[in-house]
């Protein structure tokens, strides 16, 4: 049977599509200006950019797909009935970083200074739980007042469901906070939870009380910046990993950043073709170690002769500078360097540099990074301070980190390695898969001065002339137990190598542990120190 449909019915139809079409583009174009001009000029006044600007920077070409672009909150009281915007202050959804999903949510400081409320924290919920369902990065660019004091406990208990899904995705998606406004109380613990902190210079601040709580309670004055500004968490509290000078700087690192990691803890790092030679000789690593090993150096130029191309993204580069932490390529692939770092105070672990070697190692190992340390150590850092401020306990984070860790794992011993830091910074004892040695290497439970004092003690203070007895003693020390090929004699390093040839040995060991499955035991998760 045919049906038949008058035309005027079907151009009126069309008409009301149309009409509502433009409405519903009328209605985008609305939310996607924001909520006036002028709040767009007190933006860029501070030298902010606004969260669609940042957005189309963080994004391939700008392209961008929101989600519940229309929601509302649906709050009264204190005049909040009268003022419902569009998007309620946090714009949600996912675009491409070098053609792989990621997805964002972008505070919107124009509106309600992007405080949180109901709706904003189901928004940003939804789209956490997007990211985790697809196994795709999530990227937050937080530029809010905290929790919408409107609104109440409703507004509240928003940021307890934002922590539990960074909780839930740790380790499973790579998480990184992006800190572009200020994000002060409660808001502060989400990033803190996450893997990755940028922060920009002069515009933002991240601290649990501000600066007119502090003053109250304890009668200290002190600025925002001074209080908890990019500067101070980059090198006093280590709670950010990245400070920059501008947006725009931060957001092109961000995306590099995420070049280096997989999309989620199933999948490897992307890898690209490499034109540095995988059997490139190091020469120059002769000339960057002095083989006394009380002259300093700077190990990150080691690194950059040992990676592809010399390039590398240092993690955490201002704070416990007397270990390095960073991301680089070998032969094309993602790995994850620890180095000590002999140009402060001559490389030696103290509390600082445990927790950020630990909390690195974890990381790596979350997502499928392999790890290459290069050790000069001379121990841990003595003193009251350490021992009153818990050394043993933050070492032992380190610890915990290595001998947990499932990656491929190989060390370089290049000068010295001494006592239980040795051990800590993954000797083959706690795991390491392949442990190679430089003929530079003194591998022992502690220098030969300290140890010749000790075990020879009574000789040399019973000596005509005790310090050229010490002096002999200390030789004869290094002659039987700190020599070169000791520990390879012993099966503590499975070789000692040619500086020269670093980066092939290197690459060839990494390339045969590629397919490497090693099980931990069943458990519902481990105890580590705190």
């Amino acid at each position: 049977m045919s049906v038949r449909v008058r035309p005027a019915r079907v151009a009126a139809a069309g008409a009301e599509n149309r009409r509502r079409a433009a409405e519903l583009h009328e209605i985008r174009a609305g939310a996607a200006a924001g909520p006036s001009d002028s709040a767009t000029q007190a933006q860029h006044a501070k030298g902010k950019l606004t969260a669609r600007e940042r957005i189309a920077l963080l994004f391939d070409g700008g392209r961008f797909h929101e989600v519940e672009q229309l929601r509302r909150h649906r709050a009264t009281g204190f005049g909040l009935e009268n003022r419902r915007p569009h998007t309620d202050g946090v714009i949600t959804g996912w675009g491409e970083v070098e053609g792989r999903t990621v997805f964002v949510y972008a505070h919107d400081f124009r509106i309600f200074g992007g405080a949180l409320g109901e709706a904003h924290a189901e928004k940003i919920h939804k789209i956490m739980d997007m990211a985790l369902a697809a196994g795709a990065p999530l990227v937050s660019l937080n530029d809010g007042a905290g929790a919408r004091i409107q609104e109440g406990v409703s507004a509240l208990a928003g940021f307890g469901g934002i922590f539990r899904r960074n909780t839930q995705a740790s380790g499973v998606i790579p998480q990184i906070s992006v800190m572009l406004g200020p994000c002060a109380g409660g808001a502060a613990y989400s990033p803190a939870l996450t893997d990755f902190v940028f922060m920009v210079r002069e515009t933002s601040q991240m601290f649990i009380t501000g600066p007119d709580v502090v003053r109250a309670v304890t009668g200290e004055e002190i600025s925002h910046n001074g209080l908890g500004g990019a500067d101070v968490h980059a090198e006093t509290s280590g709670v950010c990993h990245f400070a920059y000078d501008d947006e725009e700087t931060c957001l092109a690192e961000v995306r590099y950043l995420l070049t280096m990691l997989p999309a989620n803890n199933r999948e490897l790092p992307p890898s690209y073709a490499c034109d540095d030679p995988a059997n490139r000789r190091t020469e120059n690593m002769a000339e960057l170690v002095p083989a006394d090993g009380r002259q300093p150096y700077d190990v990150t130029r080691v690194i950059a002769e040992l990676v592809d191309d010399g390039e590398f993204l240092e993690v955490h580069e201002r704070w416990a500078r007397n270990i390095v932490c960073a991301l680089a390529r070998l032969d094309g692939k993602v790995v994850g360097i620890v180095a000590n770092q002999p140009q402060a105070l001559a490389g030696v672990l103290d509390i600082g540099a445990s927790e950020k070697a630990a909390r690195f190692v974890q990381m790596c190992d979350s997502f499928n990074i392999p790890l290459v340390t290069l050790l000069d150590v001379p121990g841990f850092l003595p003193g009251v301070e350490q021992e009153h401020g818990g050394i043993i306990r933050h070492g032992a984070k380190l610890l915990y980190a290595y001998c947990n860790a499932t990656v491929p794992r190989v060390s370089l011993v290049l000068r010295k390695a001494y006592g239980g830091a040795y051990i800590v910074m993954d000797s083959r004892s706690i795991g390491a898969d392949l442990t190679y040695a430089w003929p530079t290497n003194e591998i022992a439970v502690m220098g030969a001065e300290g140890a010749a004092n000790i075990i020879f003690r009574r000789r040399i203070a019973a000596a005509d002339d005790p310090e050229a007895m010490r002096a002999r003693m200390v030789k004869e020390y290094q002659a039987e137990l700190m020599h070169p090929y000791y520990a390879a004699e012993r099966g503590l390093v499975d070789d000692v190598i040619d500086p020269a040839e670093t980066r092939e040995v290197v690459i060839a060991a990494l390339a045969m542990l590629r397919d490497k499955h090693a099980l931990l035991p069943s458990r519902k998760h481990g105890n580590p120190p705190q």
